[in-house]
Protein backbone atom coordinates (compact mmCIF):
# COMPACT_ATOMS: atom_id res chain seq x y z
CA UNK A 1 0.00 0.00 0.00
CA UNK A 2 2.92 2.18 0.88
CA UNK A 3 4.62 1.49 -2.31
CA UNK A 4 0.92 2.30 -4.76
CA UNK A 5 0.95 5.41 -2.78
CA UNK A 6 4.57 6.54 -3.35
CA UNK A 7 4.28 5.84 -7.20
CA UNK A 8 1.14 7.67 -7.27
CA UNK A 9 2.12 11.08 -7.61
CA UNK A 10 4.95 9.97 -10.33
CA UNK A 11 2.44 8.93 -12.17
CA UNK A 12 0.15 11.69 -12.06
CA UNK A 13 2.56 14.02 -12.82
CA UNK A 14 3.48 12.07 -16.38
CA UNK A 15 0.52 13.32 -17.45
CA UNK A 16 -0.38 16.74 -18.35
CA UNK A 17 -3.14 18.87 -17.25
CA UNK A 18 -5.56 20.98 -18.14
CA UNK A 19 -4.00 24.66 -18.86
CA UNK A 20 -5.47 26.86 -16.16
CA UNK A 21 -3.68 30.11 -18.46
CA UNK A 22 -3.24 29.48 -22.17
CA UNK A 23 -1.06 32.06 -23.92
CA UNK A 24 -2.70 34.95 -26.14
CA UNK A 25 -0.50 35.82 -29.22
CA UNK A 26 2.35 38.53 -28.20
CA UNK A 27 0.33 41.43 -30.46
CA UNK A 28 -2.87 41.06 -28.35
CA UNK A 29 -0.96 40.97 -25.02
CA UNK A 30 0.90 44.60 -26.18
CA UNK A 31 -3.08 45.79 -27.51
CA UNK A 32 -3.92 45.10 -23.66
CA UNK A 33 -1.04 46.62 -22.01
CA UNK A 34 -1.64 49.75 -24.48
CA UNK A 35 -5.14 50.10 -23.09
CA UNK A 36 -3.95 51.00 -19.00
CA UNK A 37 -6.77 48.91 -17.50
CA UNK A 38 -7.53 49.27 -14.02
CA UNK A 39 -6.66 45.96 -13.04
CA UNK A 40 -3.69 43.61 -15.01
CA UNK A 41 -5.18 40.83 -16.38
CA UNK A 42 -3.30 37.26 -15.01
CA UNK A 43 -5.60 34.19 -15.05
CA UNK A 44 -8.21 35.25 -18.11
CA UNK A 45 -10.31 32.52 -16.99
CA UNK A 46 -11.13 34.19 -13.58
CA UNK A 47 -10.45 37.55 -14.51
CA UNK A 48 -12.49 38.28 -17.71
CA UNK A 49 -15.54 35.93 -16.54
CA UNK A 50 -17.48 38.64 -14.65
CA UNK A 51 -17.51 41.23 -17.30
CA UNK A 52 -16.46 44.27 -16.16
CA UNK A 53 -12.41 44.50 -17.93
CA UNK A 54 -14.19 43.60 -20.99
CA UNK A 55 -16.64 46.47 -20.65
CA UNK A 56 -13.89 48.89 -19.66
CA UNK A 57 -11.86 47.89 -22.84
CA UNK A 58 -15.14 48.73 -25.00
CA UNK A 59 -15.29 52.07 -22.72
CA UNK A 60 -11.65 53.26 -24.04
CA UNK A 61 -13.55 52.81 -28.12
CA UNK A 62 -17.06 53.91 -27.56
CA UNK A 63 -17.18 55.97 -24.20
CA UNK A 64 -20.52 57.32 -24.90
CA UNK A 65 -22.04 53.57 -24.88
CA UNK A 66 -20.51 52.20 -21.88
CA UNK A 67 -21.12 53.62 -18.26
CA UNK A 68 -18.40 52.02 -15.77
CA UNK A 69 -20.62 53.09 -13.05
CA UNK A 70 -23.06 50.78 -14.20
CA UNK A 71 -21.10 47.62 -13.87
CA UNK A 72 -19.65 46.01 -11.10
CA UNK A 73 -16.06 44.31 -10.65
CA UNK A 74 -17.16 41.27 -8.38
CA UNK A 75 -17.10 37.87 -8.68
CA UNK A 76 -20.73 36.87 -7.43
CA UNK A 77 -23.13 34.79 -10.22
CA UNK A 78 -25.33 38.02 -9.96
CA UNK A 79 -23.02 40.50 -10.74
CA UNK A 80 -21.99 38.11 -13.20
CA UNK A 81 -25.24 38.27 -14.91
CA UNK A 82 -26.07 41.66 -14.46
CA UNK A 83 -22.78 42.77 -16.12
CA UNK A 84 -23.13 40.82 -19.35
CA UNK A 85 -26.60 41.15 -19.71
CA UNK A 86 -25.29 45.37 -20.12
CA UNK A 87 -22.84 43.87 -22.43
CA UNK A 88 -25.08 41.80 -24.76
CA UNK A 89 -27.47 45.10 -25.17
CA UNK A 90 -24.28 47.20 -26.34
CA UNK A 91 -23.15 44.67 -28.81
CA UNK A 92 -27.08 44.64 -30.56
CA UNK A 93 -26.64 48.10 -30.62
CA UNK A 94 -23.42 48.42 -32.13
CA UNK A 95 -24.35 45.27 -33.94
CA UNK A 96 -20.97 43.36 -32.72
CA UNK A 97 -21.53 39.70 -34.13
CA UNK A 98 -20.61 38.20 -30.71
CA UNK A 99 -21.94 34.30 -30.43
CA UNK A 100 -24.22 33.24 -27.13
CA UNK A 101 -21.97 30.21 -26.59
CA UNK A 102 -18.71 32.66 -26.69
CA UNK A 103 -20.34 34.95 -23.88
CA UNK A 104 -21.56 31.94 -21.95
CA UNK A 105 -18.58 30.39 -21.81
CA UNK A 106 -16.66 33.01 -20.74
CA UNK A 107 -18.78 33.59 -17.81
CA UNK A 108 -18.52 30.14 -16.40
CA UNK A 109 -15.02 29.94 -17.21
CA UNK A 110 -14.88 27.13 -19.68
CA UNK A 111 -11.36 26.35 -21.10
CA UNK A 112 -9.93 28.94 -24.15
CA UNK A 113 -13.44 31.03 -24.28
CA UNK A 114 -11.89 33.90 -21.96
CA UNK A 115 -9.01 33.59 -24.42
CA UNK A 116 -10.64 33.35 -28.00
CA UNK A 117 -13.40 36.22 -26.41
CA UNK A 118 -10.08 38.43 -26.34
CA UNK A 119 -8.94 37.76 -29.29
CA UNK A 120 -12.43 38.08 -31.35
CA UNK A 121 -12.15 41.75 -29.32
CA UNK A 122 -8.51 42.39 -31.33
CA UNK A 123 -9.84 41.68 -34.84
CA UNK A 124 -13.57 43.62 -34.37
CA UNK A 125 -11.73 46.96 -32.27
CA UNK A 126 -8.60 47.19 -34.49
CA UNK A 127 -9.43 45.46 -37.67
CA UNK A 128 -6.25 43.38 -37.60
CA UNK A 129 -5.95 39.76 -38.32
CA UNK A 130 -4.43 37.19 -36.22
CA UNK A 131 -2.89 34.13 -37.34
CA UNK A 132 -3.69 31.80 -33.72
CA UNK A 133 -7.76 32.70 -34.09
CA UNK A 134 -10.02 29.66 -34.15
CA UNK A 135 -11.64 29.22 -37.28
CA UNK A 136 -13.38 25.98 -36.58
CA UNK A 137 -16.46 25.58 -34.61
CA UNK A 138 -16.71 26.41 -31.22
CA UNK A 139 -16.27 23.61 -28.27
CA UNK A 140 -15.52 24.44 -24.88
CA UNK A 141 -15.58 20.88 -23.27
CA UNK A 142 -12.62 19.07 -22.26
CA UNK A 143 -12.96 16.42 -25.68
CA UNK A 144 -9.89 17.45 -27.40
CA UNK A 145 -7.69 17.53 -24.11
CA UNK A 146 -9.15 13.78 -22.96
CA UNK A 147 -7.71 12.44 -26.69
CA UNK A 148 -4.17 13.83 -25.84
CA UNK A 149 -4.60 11.53 -22.71
CA UNK A 150 -3.64 7.65 -22.58
CA UNK A 151 -6.70 5.38 -21.89
CA UNK A 152 -6.24 4.62 -18.49
CA UNK A 153 -5.88 8.33 -17.53
CA UNK A 154 -9.11 9.84 -19.43
CA UNK A 155 -12.07 10.68 -17.79
CA UNK A 156 -15.17 8.37 -16.93
CA UNK A 157 -19.34 9.47 -17.33
CA UNK A 158 -19.39 10.92 -14.00
CA UNK A 159 -16.24 12.73 -14.32
CA UNK A 160 -17.00 14.17 -17.88
CA UNK A 161 -20.19 15.98 -16.57
CA UNK A 162 -18.79 16.81 -13.68
CA UNK A 163 -16.24 18.62 -15.44
CA UNK A 164 -18.10 20.41 -18.46
CA UNK A 165 -21.90 21.49 -16.38
CA UNK A 166 -20.32 23.79 -13.71
CA UNK A 167 -22.50 24.94 -10.77
CA UNK A 168 -22.93 28.58 -12.15
CA UNK A 169 -24.46 27.25 -15.59
CA UNK A 170 -26.90 24.91 -13.15
CA UNK A 171 -27.51 28.32 -11.08
CA UNK A 172 -28.12 30.46 -14.01
CA UNK A 173 -30.19 28.17 -16.37
CA UNK A 174 -32.01 26.00 -13.66
CA UNK A 175 -34.32 24.64 -16.54
CA UNK A 176 -34.44 20.79 -15.85
CA UNK A 177 -34.91 19.59 -19.66
CA UNK A 178 -31.99 22.25 -21.00
CA UNK A 179 -29.60 20.68 -18.27
CA UNK A 180 -30.71 17.35 -19.77
CA UNK A 181 -30.16 18.09 -22.68
CA UNK A 182 -26.29 18.79 -21.77
CA UNK A 183 -25.82 15.88 -20.08
CA UNK A 184 -26.76 13.95 -23.09
CA UNK A 185 -24.55 15.73 -25.68
CA UNK A 186 -21.55 15.54 -23.41
CA UNK A 187 -22.60 11.06 -22.79
CA UNK A 188 -23.03 11.08 -26.62
CA UNK A 189 -19.39 12.41 -27.01
CA UNK A 190 -18.11 10.00 -24.25
CA UNK A 191 -19.37 7.09 -25.85
CA UNK A 192 -18.24 8.07 -29.19
CA UNK A 193 -14.96 8.09 -27.71
CA UNK A 194 -15.23 5.42 -26.21
CA UNK A 195 -16.10 3.47 -29.04
CA UNK A 196 -12.96 4.59 -30.90
CA UNK A 197 -11.08 3.25 -27.96
CA UNK A 198 -12.32 -0.04 -28.77
CA UNK A 199 -11.47 0.32 -32.22
CA UNK A 200 -8.24 1.08 -31.24
CA UNK A 201 -7.28 -1.28 -28.64
CA UNK A 202 -9.87 -4.44 -28.52
CA UNK A 203 -7.54 -6.19 -26.42
CA UNK A 204 -7.88 -3.81 -23.61
CA UNK A 205 -11.81 -4.34 -23.39
CA UNK A 206 -11.63 -7.99 -24.42
CA UNK A 207 -13.44 -7.52 -27.56
CA UNK A 208 -14.01 -10.92 -29.63
CA UNK A 209 -13.05 -10.77 -33.54
CA UNK A 210 -16.06 -11.52 -35.88
CA UNK A 211 -16.60 -14.50 -37.96
CA UNK A 212 -15.72 -12.45 -40.95
CA UNK A 213 -12.24 -11.84 -38.87
CA UNK A 214 -11.81 -15.14 -38.07
CA UNK A 215 -11.98 -16.52 -41.68
CA UNK A 216 -8.84 -17.01 -43.40
CA UNK A 217 -8.55 -15.68 -47.17
CA UNK A 218 -7.52 -18.38 -49.41
CA UNK A 219 -6.13 -16.65 -52.72
CA UNK A 220 -7.84 -18.39 -55.80
CA UNK A 221 -5.53 -21.46 -57.33
CA UNK A 222 -4.89 -19.30 -60.58
CA UNK A 223 -3.37 -16.30 -61.44
CA UNK A 224 -4.57 -13.41 -62.32
CA UNK A 225 -2.21 -12.93 -64.98
CA UNK A 226 -2.82 -16.17 -66.96
CA UNK A 227 -6.57 -15.30 -66.19
CA UNK A 228 -6.39 -11.68 -67.52
CA UNK A 229 -4.74 -13.24 -70.63
CA UNK A 230 -7.05 -16.56 -70.92
CA UNK A 231 -9.89 -13.56 -71.65
CA UNK A 232 -8.45 -11.08 -73.83
CA UNK A 233 -7.55 -14.75 -76.20
CA UNK A 234 -10.89 -15.32 -75.76
CA UNK A 235 -12.20 -11.66 -77.26
CA UNK A 236 -9.96 -11.45 -79.44
CA UNK A 237 -10.81 -15.18 -80.68
CA UNK A 238 -14.52 -13.81 -80.59
CA UNK A 239 -13.80 -10.75 -81.98
CA UNK A 240 -12.03 -12.68 -85.12
CA UNK A 241 -14.50 -15.52 -85.32
CA UNK A 242 -17.29 -12.89 -85.90
CA UNK A 243 -15.06 -11.12 -88.63
CA UNK A 244 -14.95 -13.87 -90.61
CA UNK A 245 -18.60 -14.56 -90.14
CA UNK A 246 -19.67 -11.14 -91.29
CA UNK A 247 -16.93 -12.03 -94.23
CA UNK A 248 -18.50 -15.01 -94.99
CA UNK A 249 -22.04 -14.04 -95.71
CA UNK A 250 -20.68 -10.80 -97.89
CA UNK A 251 -19.54 -13.57 -100.68
CA UNK A 252 -22.93 -15.36 -101.10
CA UNK A 253 -25.04 -14.75 -103.68
CA UNK A 254 -28.23 -14.37 -103.44
CA UNK A 255 -31.16 -15.21 -106.38
CA UNK A 256 -34.58 -13.97 -107.14
CA UNK A 257 -37.40 -17.18 -107.75
CA UNK A 258 -40.59 -16.55 -109.37
CA UNK A 259 -43.87 -18.88 -108.11
CA UNK A 260 -46.65 -18.95 -110.31
CA UNK A 261 -49.95 -18.04 -108.18
CA UNK A 262 -53.25 -19.83 -109.51
CA UNK A 263 -56.41 -17.56 -110.44
CA UNK A 264 -57.92 -16.04 -106.91
CA UNK A 265 -61.21 -15.38 -108.39
CA UNK A 266 -61.75 -19.34 -109.28
CA UNK A 267 -60.95 -20.37 -105.83
CA UNK A 268 -63.41 -17.95 -104.19
CA UNK A 269 -66.10 -18.47 -106.32
CA UNK A 270 -65.57 -22.27 -105.64
CA UNK A 271 -65.46 -21.39 -101.81
CA UNK A 272 -68.92 -19.30 -102.35
CA UNK A 273 -70.48 -22.34 -104.45
CA UNK A 274 -69.68 -24.91 -101.66
CA UNK A 275 -71.23 -22.73 -98.85
CA UNK A 276 -74.15 -21.88 -101.00
CA UNK A 277 -75.01 -25.65 -101.39
CA UNK A 278 -74.51 -26.37 -97.71
CA UNK A 279 -77.12 -24.16 -96.89
CA UNK A 280 -79.13 -25.61 -99.43
CA UNK A 281 -79.23 -29.25 -98.31
CA UNK A 282 -79.30 -27.87 -94.54
CA UNK A 283 -82.85 -26.32 -95.56
CA UNK A 284 -83.84 -29.44 -97.36
CA UNK A 285 -83.48 -31.35 -94.85
CA UNK A 286 -85.39 -28.69 -92.23
CA UNK A 287 -88.01 -28.95 -94.51
CA UNK A 288 -88.48 -32.34 -94.64
CA UNK A 289 -88.35 -33.35 -90.77
CA UNK A 290 -91.40 -30.49 -90.59
CA UNK A 291 -93.19 -32.51 -93.69
CA UNK A 292 -92.62 -36.08 -91.95
CA UNK A 293 -94.15 -34.34 -88.06
CA UNK A 294 -97.03 -32.93 -89.90
CA UNK A 295 -98.33 -36.38 -91.03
Amino acid sequence: MLRVAWLLPRVMASYSEVPRRTGLPREVLKWLQSLDLSVSPKNFRRDFSNGYLIAEIFYWYFPEDIQLHSYENGTSLANRLSNWSQLEKFFMKRNLKVTKALMDGTIHCKPEAAELFIQEMYVMLTNRRIKTIQDNEVDFTDCHYQKKLPMVARSTATKTVKSNVTLTEILAEPDILVNKQKVQALMGLHLQQRQQERIEDPKRFNVKPSLGELAIRVPPAGNKSDSYDNLSNRSQSSSASSGTDIRSKANVQFKEITVKQGNRSYVSSSVSSNSSSAMLSTLLQDAGEKWAAAF
